[in-house]
């Protein structure tokens, strides 16, 4: 296993050489992580086999139909939220009535991708990760690989194609509800139309916002996926390592979706 071996290195001797080993380590974390997600998508050619696909929608199962009770609160409560914010600043200038255009942009571009990310990172990232380690502290990978079976196969792939598909469409899901609960509190709080919200909403709906959200809702996928199993890989020390592993897949996963949320917004705006 690429990460099986702990790197040593000499204890720096002033702040300099600890910030340059520092900045080496980032690095090597970095490439280490790539490979693994190489190495996953490089298996997906055994995704329709039988033991992968059933492996898949086990997978697809804690992914997707445990995370949407979470995901649906969430998305709820995010869109009243925007509707109630960005009304409130409209109705100074008696623009209430573009709050379903606003509420549409926010969850399609930025919002319904991000929480979905975050959602799923908080839960079924940190699931990973434990999972991972547990089978790392106990020996049970090395088992894996002493009975030829190619652990990245076993336990990335599915991983990965679950996510790949995953995300998107929870994010396309968490977009919906979050304009069903923006239309509550433009309703109730700010007396818009459920008509005219709904048809502001649709009419300034932009296909290059759902696109870019959905593009943004893959690459989170594929990110939760390779920081929680890197992390999962890399655990030593027994229960300890396995709880600090957890808490640095969610810690790097969350840090990670904002960069990439960012860049790829910069990229198409």
């Amino acid at each position: 296993m690429i990460v099986r071996e702990p790197v040593l290195r000499t204890p720096p001797r002033n702040v300099l050489q600890a910030c340059g080993q520092r900045v080496f380590q980032i690095i090597g974390e970095i490439g280490r992580a790539s490979m693994i997600c190489f190495g996953g998508i490089a298996q997906m050619r055994y995704v329709l086999r039988k033991r992968s696909r059933k492996e898949v929608v086990r997978q697809l199962h804690v992914c997707a139909v445990k995370s949407l009770p979470v995901v649906t609160v969430v998305a709820f409560f995010i869109g009243m939220i925007l509707a109630l914010q960005i009304g409130i600043e409209l109705r100074r200038y008696n623009q209430e009535t573009l709050i379903g255009p606003a509420v549409m942009a926010s969850m399609l571009r930025e919002m319904g991708p991000f929480m979905s990310g975050l959602v799923l990172a908080a839960s079924v990232g940190a699931a990973m990760a434990a999972q991972i380690g547990t089978m790392m502290v106990n020996e049970e990978i090395a088992a894996l690989e002493i009975m030829d079976i190619n652990p990245i196969r076993f336990l990335i792939m599915p991983r990965l194609a679950a996510m790949a598909l995953t995300v998107p469409l929870l994010s396309f899901y968490t977009c919906f509800v979050g304009l069903l609960g923006g239309a509550v509190v433009s309703y109730t709080q700010l007396s818009v139309p459920w008509a005219v919200y709904w048809q502001n909403a649709m009419d300034y709906a932009s296909m290059k916002a759902l696109y870019v959200g959905l593009l943004k809702a893959f690459l989170f996928g594929f990110t939760i996926v390779t920081v929680s199993c890197y992390e999962g890989f890399c655990t030593r020390n027994g229960a300890v390592g396995v709880g600090q592993a957890t808490r640095r897949s969610v810690v790097t996963n969350f840090l990670v979706i904002l960069v990439i949320g960012y860049f790829v917004t910069r990229l198409f705006y």
